[in-house]
């Protein structure tokens, strides 16, 4: 099981992201779905 930290450093990561090029936002809110997605069939909960 993954620290209790990540879930929150991936979503701070994401906006800063998002704030600095806003053409990533599509990106990367399908790689966010897709790796929640993901984690949640493997049993690998945040």
């Amino acid at each position: 099981m993954l620290h209790p930290v990540v879930s929150p450093i991936i979503a701070l990561v994401a906006g800063i992201l998002i704030l600095v090029f806003p053409e990533l936002l599509n990106f990367v809110v399908a790689i966010y779905l897709i790796l929640m997605g993901l984690m949640g069939l493997l049993g690998i909960f945040f």
